[in-house]
């Protein structure tokens, strides 16, 4: 078995290395009184692994999306935030398969393989924190990067997220719109918050609800809970009570068995039995095939 090494300035590095998800900084380890040599020395062992230049990890390179994050942000230097859709995804508003992580840095920063890298000068210091112990974007101003680069559908998700999780301030939302200074963001972000944002559970859902505004049609119920016999409680998708009108949609990720579709099907029995129609679009279907559906059927 391989001996551990038990001196202090291990101990320290394994202290800091718990209190930030497992990285560090080539200027951190110097303050801990790391040399060159020591940095090479521990490399060599395989107790610290280059993520970045100048930023490493301690133990082993399989690190969680924080660990990820905070490297991204030591590497772009003093200052740096998580941002945009990252801070997003780390402040639980967004869903994100993205490879590359948003980080923004002051313009003379030079980019870095693997992050995607936004110049500011506007940021002040109250549209910066620290959550979980990486320096990111406020919640508004997180909002307001979003508005400028994501589709207005994933933007009233990620609204609608910070409502449900008790993260939205319309006040300090306008205060990020009212000092943003030309931020691309500015006009959407407004756009969105003029109206209560409602909250989807999928970006098929929130995309599905766009199509139906952008076809001028009644808005719908979302996520909505019904009864029928033997079914005390029904969530569907979308529903349209004036119409009868309830809409599922089959996403891949959660039809993938024929338990789960078998079910569905039962469901759909029971509302139907009740007075309710009951339509299933796919992501497959295009958006005009189904507007022109949901036309007909409100005016059936």
């Amino acid at each position: 078995m391989r001996r551990v090494d038990r001196t202090p300035l291990d101990r320290a590095l394994a202290q800091l290395a718990a209190r930030q998800w497992g990285v560090v900084s080539l200027e951190q380890l110097r303050g801990l009184g790391i040399g060159v040599r020591g940095v090479q020395h521990r490399a060599s062992a395989g107790k610290l692994h280059r993520l970045h230049r100048g930023v490493y990890a301690v133990g082993h390179a399989v690190l969680r999306r924080e660990g990820r994050w905070l490297a991204a942000v030591l590497a772009c230097g003093p200052g740096a935030l998580l941002s945009h859709v990252s801070a997003a995804a780390h402040w639980g508003l967004l869903q994100s398969e993205a490879t590359l992580i948003d980080v923004t840095a002051s313009p003379s920063r030079r980019g870095v393989p693997g992050i995607r890298l936004h110049r500011s000068r506007s940021l002040i210091a109250r549209d910066t924190t620290s959550h979980e112990g990486i320096p990111v974007t406020t919640i508004p101003r997180t909002l307001l990067d979003l508005a400028a680069i994501v589709a207005a559908h994933r933007l009233e998700r990620a609204l609608a997220q910070a409502e449900r999780l008790r993260l939205y301030d319309g006040k300090a939302i306008e205060d990020v719109i009212g000092r943003a200074n030309g931020h691309r963001g500015t006009t959407a972000l407004t756009r969105a918050t003029a109206r209560e944002p409602k909250f989807t559970r999928s970006d098929l859902e929130a995309w599905f609800l766009a199509l139906v505004r952008e076809a001028g049609l009644d808005e719908p119920e979302v996520n909505f809970s019904l009864t029928a016999p033997d079914h005390p409680r029904i969530e569907v998708d979308f529903c349209w009570p004036s119409h009868r009108l309830i809409v599922e949609l089959d996403g891949w990720e959660t039809h993938r068995t024929r338990a789960a579709f078998e079910h569905d099907r039962a469901r759909d029995a029971a509302l139907q039995a009740i007075g309710w129609r009951v339509v299933r679009f796919t992501w497959r279907e295009s958006r005009t095939t189904i507007q022109r559906r949901l036309r007909a059927l409100m005016h059936h």
